[in-house]
């Protein structure tokens, strides 16, 4: 069967992958990005409702009816959370968070008419929090909020999925990386494709609520929300402790640097 799909953030990353394999399987989906890339993605700021709407009402209108949204838009920013949070940090609330909110707003009677699909990417972030990312842990926290909501208020009509990528070096995660702090030796990387066959998986196979990119997450997922929270805290301080003892590019007082410069401009 056929699904019309809507991706966000589908010009670039886990986006732009998922799209093309969907359209490889055979179904119609229109992209929406901030940077369209072509005739199948159109100019979409999620962050202005009236620009949600024109896009949304433009791709339903060219599909002729929606089955699957996939909320995919992120941005990611790295600061201190100690320190106050500034314009950057309010975009990626207003991206990772509100955005899912807008665009399903928008697209919500045509998937209710056709008793669709959202699925909502959240982050493996939402189950354990980082160092110099409260912001972006804090919008995937609360994409599984939104997603419950959702789900209770429309379950007569729509299924809600929440996607929970794990590490995966798209754009997003280059800014922590710029100011010194990277993911390496903290969690494994996962390739882009695999994260984007899932997810597909996700917005046309069969439905479930809760969905982990990997099976090695799903089951890290299960062992935590049976480990004490101390113990989760003290595996994590470690990890980190011994990532931070590897100097990253150009060493400590360069990475300083650049994180005090980044975080003081803007």
């Amino acid at each position: 069967m056929t699904s019309r799909v809507i991706i966000t953030g589908a010009a670039s990353g886990i986006g732009l992958a998922t799209a093309t394999r969907l359209r490889r399987l055979g179904h119609r989906v229109i992209g929406l990005d901030l940077h369209p890339d072509g005739a199948q993605t159109l100019a979409c700021d999620v962050t202005d409702q009236h620009s949600v709407d024109t896009a949304v009402a433009a791709a339903i209108s060219t599909l002729g009816g929606l089955d699957v949204l996939v909320n995919c838009a992120g941005v990611g920013f790295s600061q201190s959370a100690g320190e106050a949070p500034g314009p950057d940090a309010e975009l990626v609330i207003a991206v990772n968070l509100l955005g899912p909110w807008r665009v399903t707003s928008a697209a919500l009677q045509a998937l209710r008419t056709a008793r669709g699909r959202v699925v909502n990417v959240s982050s493996g972030m939402a189950f354990m929090g980082a160092p110099f990312a409260p912001a972006y842990c804090m919008s995937k926290h609360g994409v599984v909020g939104y997603s419950d909501s959702l789900r209770y208020e429309h379950r007569d009509a729509i299924e809600v999925s929440t996607f929970y990528p794990g590490y995966v070096k798209t754009p997003i995660h280059q800014d922590s990386q710029d100011k010194g702090f990277s993911f390496d030796g903290l969690v494994r990387a996962e390739p882009v494709e695999a994260v984007a066959k899932r997810l597909a998986d996700t917005a046309v196979g069969r439905y479930h609520r809760d969905v982990a990119s990997s099976i090695a997450l799903t089951v890290s997922f299960a062992f935590l929300r049976r480990l004490p929270r101390g113990l989760i805290d003290l595996a994590i301080n470690t990890r980190v402790r011994s990532a931070l003892r590897t100097p990253p590019p150009g060493g400590w007082p360069a990475a300083v640097e650049r994180y005090v410069r980044a975080t003081r401009t803007s």
